[in-house]
């Protein structure tokens, strides 16, 4: 059986998903055509879930580009894939919230943008990645249109869970829900050798180390800083044996998301300045370029306030993703000391597992499991991250 072709295969392991987005573009093509479409095939919003690294995001953009797809089809080959597929296209428009939350301004610019009928495509088409960081007033703006939504445009909204913590139930009410699942590692592992290169033994480590996480398994894959980060981070449970390692591990962790974040942002955030001053003329010499130096730092520094919104929700998802590390090795100890059978989070670390099954009992191994969930709670409710992991390292040396 051949997988998915064209703009769908970059849906890893998603079939039942391809399958209802499939014919959904291809009913939305009918209708452009003015041909009879099965009901209830096509609707003017979706709400795209599924967890981590399932491919929400990805799954948007395809979707995306098969409506755009002069076959209907998304080919992947046609410009209407392309531009798409690249963030190119005159009537795909893309919010990608660089900071905590998108704003109830953006959003209402978003949607009067969206009203106009489209100029090269045959749709007007909005993707919302991380529609639960939507403020309540972002999200009644949203909601007027999507009440209301113009013949031609069709609003993505992409999101954890459609749960009312990630998505308003008005808004959830009038979306088809599209459920993205965890995709297996075999899928995973296959992707990495086939698009990115990489030996089929690395692969195959990545892809089962990552908990479903395909972005996650690519950097790992890559990335020697990456592996070497994880390897940090699983180390803690089984080294924390004086009261003084609570601090060095707490400062471990806020340290490897800052580096992680850094690394991540570095580069963007300069290549951004430097285009955004040779656009506004600051980099300019000779007569009359004062005022536009002047109007070009003004510029600049409201990037700069941008860039460190997004720098610090970037080392708020670093650091959430070293707590998902974590909460995976005191679920393996669990799933080792009841004998479930249940497949391990972290299998290259099976020895550490063991022993901890061994020298903790379950209710100290609970208790160290839900200290890591309180932490990430904690944070996603701003409580500074230090703090945060410092009182939770306190608990994991005492169980």
């Amino acid at each position: 059986m051949t997988g998915p072709i064209g703009v769908w295969a970059k849906l890893v392991g998603q079939e039942p998903a391809v399958e209802t987005l499939s014919s959904a573009s291809t009913a939305a093509a009918k209708i452009v055509a003015g041909e009879p479409a099965p009901p209830g095939a096509m609707t003017h919003a979706w709400l795209i879930t599924g967890p981590p690294g399932s491919g929400r995001s990805v799954a948007a953009r395809t979707f995306a580009a098969a409506l755009q797809c002069s076959t209907g089809t998304g080919c992947g080959a046609c410009p209407g894939c392309r531009t798409t597929m690249a963030g190119t296209h005159a009537d795909v428009r893309l919010v990608v919230p660089e900071g905590l939350s998108i704003s109830v301004a953006e959003m209402r610019a978003l949607v009067q943008a969206a009203a106009r009928r489209p100029t090269t495509g045959e749709w007007q088409i909005v993707i919302i990645e991380d529609a639960d960081r939507l403020t309540e007033g972002a999200s009644n703006a949203l909601l007027k249109a999507v009440e209301e939504p113009p013949e031609r445009t069709v609003f993505l909204l992409c999101a954890p869970s459609d749960h009312p913590d990630d998505v308003s139930v008005t808004i959830r009410s009038r979306c088809r829900v599209v459920t993205l699942r965890t995709p297996p590692p075999e899928a995973i592992a296959q992707v990495l050798v086939a698009r990115d290169g990489v030996d089929p033994e690395l692969a195959q480590w990545a892809a089962s180390v990552c908990g479903g996480h395909v972005g996650r398994a690519r950097r790992l894959a890559t990335d020697d800083s990456a592996r070497q980060r994880r390897a940090t981070v699983l180390r803690i449970p089984t080294g924390l044996r004086r009261p003084a390692d609570v601090f060095t591990s707490a400062d471990q962790l806020i340290s490897a998301a800052e580096a992680d974040a850094g690394e991540e942002s570095k580069a963007r955030d300069e290549n951004e300045r430097s285009e955004l001053r040779t656009a506004m003329g600051g980099d300019g010499i000779g007569k009359g370029v004062a005022g536009a130096k002047r109007a070009a730092e003004a510029a600049v520094k409201q990037l700069e306030k941008r860039q460190k919104s997004r720098a610090t929700r970037t080392q708020r998802d670093t650091l959430d993703l070293a707590l998902v590390d974590l909460a995976g090795f005191y679920r393996d100890v669990l799933v080792t000391t009841t004998h479930s059978g249940a497949t391990l989070n972290h299998p290259d670390h099976v020895d550490d597992i063991r022993a901890a099954a061994g020298a903790w009992t379950p209710e100290s191994t609970l208790r160290r499991l839900e200290a890591v969930l309180e932490c990430r709670e904690a944070i996603e409710l701003n409580v500074k991250p230090r703090i945060a992991v410092e009182a939770m390292v306190t608990t994991l040396r005492q169980g």
